[in-house]
């Protein structure tokens, strides 16, 4: 679930109700709110309460996984107040139940923009591929490209979903696509020198990855892609100093130290290599808590 935290706001005047059902959602017992918030029901008379106390439930119905019962309350909730934080759980909520439709009309308000919008799509496409709705995702990113076919990241996000699912000539054709519209997409250039890599041409992949590090020289990722290429063609010192510049950038990266350790285990030193499957080891451990 990707809620946004802070979506609901009890205002100055609201009954003792409503921001008791806020405070049982920050104690994170939704159930106990949603049924003060039912059994509170007739007591709000003014718009402006009935408009907050559905958000409230709304939000709490989504917490407590009932994504069902949530959209009917988010809606009403968007039709008296056009929240964009509001439009996104209520997007979460129609991934989950499957209405695109609806996914769509939400995030049209969340991000101000016409509801037609091939860009709508796309953001609907990447929503549902985030929440693994990986089928729902392909017809939405399909439809935009079938009504705009210029419109960006469509083509990305699909070599992406072709990539998870391991059609490597799929993922580099559709991410070469998206870098044919914006060739300085750093994001695109690593995904294409991650399909190139896993086909093991590195000498294609390499300048694609450095491309991306000239346009984004601060994430890891095209580093420990690099790395892995040159660990690959027995180039392993090369391969340590980008390991070295991926960990400077992300110190938490498990597959970084885990790469670093056999890295030095070919440069022949023992003791940094146990040393950094080590650190690799205890951030797995920490990932599983």
């Amino acid at each position: 679930m990707l809620l946004i935290g802070g979506l609901v706001r009890v205002e100055a005047q609201a009954p003792p109700s409503i921001a008791e059902g806020r405070r049982l959602l920050d104690l994170g017992q939704p159930e106990q709110a949603i049924a003060l918030l039912e059994s509170a029901r007739a007591s709000w008379t003014e718009a402006s309460e009935q408009g907050e106390a559905v958000r409230v439930l709304g939000l709490a119905y989504m917490l407590a996984g009932r994504a069902a019962e949530a959209v009917p309350h988010l809606q009403a909730a968007l039709a008296a107040n056009a929240s964009p934080d509001v439009a996104h759980v209520l997007a979460q909520a129609a991934v989950q139940t499957r209405q695109p439709d609806t996914v769509r009309l939400a995030l049209a308000v969340a991000f101000g923009l016409p509801s037609t919008a091939a860009e709508v799509q796309v953001a609907a496409g990447q929503l549902m591929a985030r929440m693994d709705m990986h089928e729902m995702a392909d017809v939405e990113l399909r439809g935009a490209l079938t009504r705009a076919p210029t419109v960006l990241q469509a083509n990305y996000l699909l070599g992406q979903q072709a990539l998870f699912r391991g059609r490597l000539d799929e993922a580099i054709d559709l991410t070469r696509r998206e870098l044919a519209l914006n060739p300085l997409d750093s994001m695109a250039l690593t995904q294409l020198g991650d399909a190139l890599g896993r086909q093991a041409r590195w000498d294609e992949a390499a300048p694609v990855l450095q491309r991306s590090i000239w346009l984004n020289p601060y994430y890891s990722a095209p580093y420990i892609l690099l790395a892995r290429g040159y660990l690959a063609t027995s180039q392993a010192d090369l391969a340590e100093g980008m390991a070295q510049r991926a960990l400077s950038f992300d110190p938490n990266n498990r597959s970084a130290h885990y790469l670093h350790g056999q890295i030095l285990q070919r440069l022949g030193r023992a003791d940094a290599a146990k040393a950094a499957f080590a650190r690799a080891e205890a951030l797995q451990d920490q990932g599983r808590r």
